[in-house]
């Protein structure tokens, strides 16, 4: 008679810890890198128009797109709060025959353009230079999915308010597929075109073939040796971050700027309260963000170290 197979709770219990660490490590990486992607990106953000050159790169082209395809006149491009990123979409139909909408920080384009570079280069085994032209060419094709995006804004909103002309609020077909691309549609993109990638480069065999090769070189890790000097340095790092949040969180006056500044984003609108509400925010967040960069700095520097390669290795 055949014995009866371990029962599987024993196989997992035969898993070591340094085993699940390694586990956790590959799995895990790329989810973690992502969200320290977002508090960056977040924090880079806050002071207005900090990507000010892109944002009137696509203004422009947004502009002159919109007047080439709608007609002349369909467009107009001025200055706001200082950078030429203010695009005023002009029709009849519109309400006062016009819709202000500009360029924001997070209408540029480049937290998506993190986002995928992020899911290519922490892509292990695919050669670095690979990994690298890759994500510039990502980056290009999401620069252009986004002036599409935003060339498509006007004849939704014309679709809107051909049927209640003149009416306030008739171009809410334009918000509405606003906030589907921002709340779902970039995302299924991207990782679609990183699947596709994925593919593409046939990162299965490379990566296997890497692992292989990566003998003797080297390399960034996580910190393997935690001297005091480098528990305080973390210690200091963690309290920056926090102090950074609780430095805005628990100011009032600050949160409430902060809900008038996402309406505005939200709705793409510039109007007199817009700017007063995202001054105020502007001005509040300025020195939680200088804390959190020194605080994300700090987890750069203690968490991450070089590793020499061993003799043996080298041989």
């Amino acid at each position: 008679m055949a014995e009866n197979p371990k029962p599987l709770i024993e196989e997992v219990e035969d898993l070591s810890w340094g085993e699940f660490g390694k586990l956790a490590h590959g799995y895990l990486r790329i989810p973690v890198a992502l969200l320290i992607v977002e508090l960056f990106y977040w924090f880079i953000t806050q002071p207005t128009n900090t990507l000010g050159l892109i944002q009137e790169s696509e203004a422009w082209i947004w502009y002159q797109l919109t007047e080439l395809i709608y007609g002349p006149g369909s467009a107009t491009l001025s200055e706001y709060n200082g950078w030429t990123t203010l695009v005023t979409l002009r029709h009849e139909d519109f309400w006062a025959d016009q819709i202000r909408l500009y360029v924001s920080d997070e209408c540029a384009g480049v937290h998506e353009m993190l986002f995928i570079t992020v899911l290519i280069m922490m892509t292990s085994g695919v050669p670095q230079r690979l990994r690298i032209k890759s994500a510039l060419v990502a980056c290009g094709i999401v620069y252009v999915l986004n002036i599409i995006r935003l060339v498509m804004l006007y004849p939704l909103a014309l679709s809107g308010c051909a049927e209640n002309p003149n009416l306030l609020g008739c171009e809410q077909p334009m918000h509405d597929f606003h906030a589907f691309v921002y709340q779902w549609g970039f995302l299924i993109v991207l990782v679609l075109m990183w699947l596709v990638w994925f593919k593409w480069v046939n990162a299965g065999d490379l990566i296997r073939k890497e692992q292989a090769a990566s003998k003797g070189k080297w390399k960034f890790i996580y910190r393997k040796n935690w001297t005091n000097i480098y528990k305080v340095g973390l210690a200091v790092s963690i309290l920056l971050v926090l102090g950074a949040f609780a430095n805005v969180w628990l100011d009032d006056e600050a949160m409430e700027a902060k809900e008038t500044v996402d309406m505005c984003e939200f709705y793409s609108s510039v109007t007199g309260d817009c700017g007063d509400a995202r001054d105020a925010w502007t001005q509040e967040i300025q020195s939680s963000w200088s804390l959190a960069t020194l605080g994300m700095l700090g987890f750069a520097t203690t968490i991450i170290e070089i590793e020499k390669p061993k003799k043996d290795e080298e041989e």
